[in-house]
This record gives C-alpha cells, sequence and structure tokens, in this order.
C-alpha cells in the first residue's frame, strides 16, 4: 500500500452516509418508475397497433410492432440492474452491484443493432418484393402513435437518465427513438403507397435504418465511455476547485472519477503542511471529502489521500518509485 501521511475514506458525519445512501437509492427508485412507466406507455402502444395489423395485413407495421414490443421488453434488464444496484457491498463486490448499469447498456446497445440490421433486412425484402398494404390510412395512424409512443418514452428515459447519470437508461432511451424512425418509416411508406408509389415504403425503410444505424452509434459512445471510466472533464474541474479552497489544502494532485451504475466515487490527493500532525492531517482529509460531496453532482463518496508538502527536495514516496509507472497525473 502506498506510503502517506494519512489517508481513508472518510466519513464526516452520521448523517452524511445516510444522506448519500438515500440518494443513492432515490436514483435507484427513480430509475425503477421510469422503466415502469415507459414499459407501460410501449405496450400500450404496440398493443393499439396490434389491432391495425390484423386490419390491414401490413408486414410494415407488423415489423414496428414487433420492434415496439422488443423495445419495451429491454426494460428487463434495466428493471434487473437498478435492483442490483440497491444492494449494499459485499466482501466480494467490495464496491456495490452498481456495475449491473454498464452491463444492462450493452444488451441494449445489442438490442439497437437487432433492430437496425431487423429494419435493413425488412427494407430489402420489400424492395426486391412490394408489398400491397390495404387500409393506408389506419396503417398510418397506427405509425403515428408508434413514433410518438417511442418519442415521449425516449424524452422521458433520457432526461431521467442523465439527471440520476444513468448512462444504462440514456442508451435505452436512444434505443427508443430509433423505434420511432421505424414508425416514421411505416408511416411514409404509407403515404408513398397512397400516392401510387409502392417503393416508398422500402426505400424510406432503408433511410431510417441509416438513422437508427447514428442512433446506435451515440448509444454504444455512451456505454464505450462508461465502461472506460470516461467522466466530464468538467466535473474534474469543479473538484479541483472545490478541493483548493479547503481550508489546510497547500495544493491539489491528482483527481480520479469514475461512475459505478448511476453515481460518482472519487480518489483524490492533497498536499498539506509538512509540520501538520497527524490528527490535523485527518480533519483536513474529511473536510475536503465532505465539501467534495457537496461540490461535485452525483458524487457518493470520495477516497482521500494526504500528502506532505515539503520540505524542498524530499520525496516521500523513493521507497516504492520503482513499484509505480510513470503516468501523468489527470488535472
Amino acid at each position: 500500500m502506498r506510503g502517506r501521511f494519512a489517508h481513508g475514506l472518510f466519513r464526516t458525519h452520521t448523517h452524511d452516509s445516510a444522506d448519500k445512501t438515500d440518494a443513492a437509492l432515490e436514483s435507484s427508485s427513480r430509475g425503477m418508475r421510469v422503466v415502469a412507466v415507459s414499459f407501460a406507455v410501449l405496450m400500450v402502444t404496440a398493443a393499439l397497433q396490434a389491432v391495425v395489423v390484423v386490419a390491414s395485413g401490413s408486414v410494415a407495421l407488423l415489423g414496428d410492432t414487433l420492434h415496439n414490443v422488443a423495445d419495451a421488453l429491454t426494460a428487463v434488464p434495466l428493471a434487473i440492474a437498478f435492483s442490483l444496484g440497491r444492494r449494499a457491498a459485499t466482501r466480494r463486490f467490495t464496491y456495490g452491484y452498481g456495475r449491473a448499469e454498464d452491463l444492462a447498456g450493452v444488451v441494449i446497445v445489442l438490442l439497437i443493432a437487432a433492430s437496425a440490421a431487423l429494419a435493413g433486412y425488412e427494407a430489402v425484402v420489400r424492395l426486391l418484393d412490394p408489398q400491397e398494404v390495404r387500409a393506408v390510412g389506419w396503417v398510418a395512424g397506427a405509425a403515428l402513435i408508434g413514433f410518438a409512443g417511442n418519442e415521449w418514452v425516449a424524452r422521458y428515459r433520457i432526461r431521467a437518465g442523465r439527471q440520476i447519470g444513468s448512462a444504462a437508461l440514456v442508451a435505452d432511451g436512444l434505443h427508443a427513438r430509433a423505434d420511432g424512425f421505424t414508425s416514421l418509416a411505416v408511416l411514409l411508406g404509407a403515404g408513398g403507397a397512397a400516392l401510387g408509389f409502392p417503393l416508398a415504403d422500402p426505400v424510406v425503410g432503408l433511410l431510417i435504418t441509416f438513422g437508427i444505424c447514428f442512433v446506435l452509434r451515440d448509444a454504444a459512445r455512451e456505454i464505450y465511455h462508461r465502461l472506460m471510466d470516461a467522466v466530464d472533464p468538467a466535473l474534474v474541474d469543479a473538484a479541483e476547485r472545490v478541493l483548493g479552497a479547503v481550508d489546510g489544502v497547500r495544493r491539489v494532485g491528482a483527481v480520479r472519477l469514475r461512475w459505478i451504475g448511476h453515481a460518482l466515487h472519487g480518489e483524490v490527493e492533497i498536499l498539506v503542511d509538512h509540520g501538520m500532525s497527524v490528527a490535523r492531517a485527518h480533519a483536513v482529509a474529511v473536510e475536503a471529502e465532505h465539501h467534495l460531496i457537496h461540490g461535485v453532482p452525483r458524487l457518493r463518496s470520495a477516497t482521500v489521500h494526504t500528502d506532505p508538502h515539503g520540505p524542498a527536495g524530499a520525496d516521500h514516496h523513493a521507497t516504492l518509485s520503482h513499484h509505480h509507472v510513470p503516468a501523468h497525473r489527470p488535472h
């Protein structure tokens, strides 16, 4: 373990720990509510479309209905992830189960990719073998319902996901938006068919497939950044400003932040006067964590490492220098 003046995961007050736990549970509870509401909206949307599918025999609308059912079912991995995230850390999973959200995000990205592949396949098939659409007006209405339902769910999921810091929920919102594009393709294709252009449906379907691929790119980037522990550099800047303002901190060292589920955790280094007592250094570290929790959005905890500042020319980690690979410290 790295030599240090004083270090630890400090808790300033008992009520702070309780507040952090309550905040984490509230975020998970909100995620569960969003999942439940969006599941219900998409299932109602799919049910209304299914009625029109039976009446019209539209293969395009059938595909869109199946897409909406699949999108609704992404609530299952998300619900499992949010449920797991509420569990307490154990001696095996010492950071808890928050990473389950990232795994759910991977599943959702794969589902978006499958939606793009299926939409493209159906468009090519209809291009090679055009299908006559009956009851075009009803099909157009059902497609419009599908687009509206998916877009509402997309906005709801993305907004909530960004507010609670859940990349998986944002990715699922993008998935709903991709399925909304599929509904729009059915609507535009039906309009083209009504105007006497039977190939309008598959041509628009191919264009929408490209649109889904762009959504896939955004969702994959979101999950990739989370898996690689990427954070907004502005959060690091904010943490450095907060630490620099703490009484007793002479200089701010490395600042590292990572997402675990929809909560931020930090590891930071601060330099204090080399003549400061261990007890005083501990108090400064506790105050530093306290300020970080209140000053950095969605930060749940921070490990604060204190190093002595000075005397000039002293290397307080010389004994361990050969164990570490030189690396750029994020500032």
